[in-house]
C-alpha cells in the first residue's frame, strides 16, 4: 500500500476509535435508540440529494439497514448507556471480524482456514477474559448487547457482500435512510416521545457537534475513504487496518474520559487483536489451482 493510502487508513481507524468516546458524550442528553435515529437522519438527508437513487436492491438496503442501522447501532448504543465503557466498547465491536468470518462460512459457503480458526478461538477467549473482568464490577448486559452487535455487524457485512454496491457512498446514504424510520418507531415506543422531545428541547452545540461526527465524519467520511481503499487494494490489505480502532479507542478513552483500562482487560485485549489479525490471513492459492480455476472461468 502507498504510503498516502496507509495513512488514510490510519487516519479512518482513529476517526473510527475516537467515535465511540463522541458516542459516549451524546448519550449523555439522548435516549441511545434515539440518538442512534438522529445520526442516520443527519447522515441521509444531507446527501441523498446529491448520490441519487439507489443502484442496488431495494432488498439488500432494507437487509443491511436493519442489521448494521437498527440492530448493530442500535444495540452498541443501548449497550454504550447501560454503562459499557468507550474504549472497551472499540475493542468487543471489533469481533465482528471472526463473526463475519463464521456466518460466511454458514451462509456463503466460504470456508475458513485452519489459522482463521484458531484465530477466532483466540479471539473468543478475550471476550470472554474480558466479559469475566468487566462483569466483575459492572453490568454485564451491557457487555453482552455490545457483543451481539458485533454479531449483527457481521450478519451486515455478509449481506454487503452479497449485494456488491458499485458505489458505496450511495449504497450507505440509502441504508441510512432505511434505516432511521424503524429505528425512530423503537425509540418512541420503549423511550417514549416524552423523552424524545426533552433531548430535542435540551439541544446545543456540544450534541448537536456529536451528531454531525457521527453522522457526517465518522459514517460518511470514515466509510467513504474506507471502501475507497477497498476498492483500490484487496481486503486482506486493507482490513487488518481496523486493528487499530480498538487502540484509538481505548487510547482516547482512557485520555478524554478517564476511563480505566486494568491489565486484565489489557491482556484480554491483546488476545481479541490477535485472534482478530490471524482471522485475515487468507489461505495461499496455488498457481496451478489458479490457471485450473481461470481456465474453466474463461468463455
Amino acid at each position: 500500500m502507498k504510503p498516502r493510502h496507509a495513512a488514510l487508513a490510519v487516519l479512518v481507524a482513529t476517526i473510527w476509535g475516537v467515535n465511540f468516546v463522541v458516542i459516549k458524550v451524546g448519550l449523555r442528553d439522548f435516549p441511545p435508540i434515539f440518538f442512534s435515529a438522529l445520526r442516520f437522519l443527519a447522515a441521509a438527508v444531507p446527501a441523498m440529494w446529491f448520490v441519487g437513487r439507489p443502484r442496488v436492491a431495494w432488498k439488500w438496503i432494507v437487509a443491511v439497514a436493519l442489521a448494521l442501522g437498527v440492530a448493530k447501532f442500535g444495540l452498541l448504543f443501548v449497550g454504550m448507556a447501560a454503562g459499557m465503557p468507550a474504549g472497551l466498547s472499540s475493542l468487543v465491536l471489533q469481533s465482528q471480524v471472526f463473526f463475519t468470518v463464521l456466518l460466511a462460512a454458514v451462509l456463503l459457503r466460504e470456508r475458513p482456514s485452519a489459522v482463521q480458526v484458531v484465530g477466532m478461538g483466540v479471539a473468543a477467549v478475550g471476550i470472554v477474559v474480558i466479559g469475566a473482568d468487566y462483569g466483575a464490577g459492572s453490568p454485564l448486559g451491557a457487555f453482552l448487547l455490545v457483543v451481539t452487535a458485533a454479531l449483527a455487524w457481521g450478519l451486515a457485512n455478509v449481506a454487503t457482500r452479497r449485494a456488491q454496491a458499485a458505489d458505496p457512498l450511495n449504497f450507505i446514504v440509502w441504508v441510512s435512510a432505511v434505516a432511521f424510520p424503524p429505528l425512530l418507531v423503537l425509540s418512541l415506543v420503549f423511550e417514549g416521545p416524552a423523552a424524545d422531545l426533552a433531548a430535542l428541547r435540551g439541544l446545543d452545540w456540544s450534541n448537536v457537534g456529536a451528531i454531525l461526527f457521527i453522522a457526517w465524519v465518522s459514517t460518511l467520511l470514515g466509510f467513504g475513504l474506507w471502501n475507497s481503499l477497498l476498492h483500490t487494494y484487496e481486503a486482506a490489505v486493507v482490513v487488518p487496518f481496523a486493528l487499530l480502532v480498538p487502540v484509538a479507542g481505548m487510547l482516547s478513552g482512557w485520555l478524554l474520559l478517564d476511563e480505566a483500562v486494568t491489565p486484565v482487560r489489557l491482556g484480554a485485549g491483546a488476545l481479541v487483536v490477535l485472534g482478530m489479525a490471524a482471522t485475515t490471513i487468507r489461505r495461499r492459492v496455488p498457481r496451478v489451482e489458479r490457471d485450473l480455476a481461470t481456465a474453466v472461468a474463461a468463455p
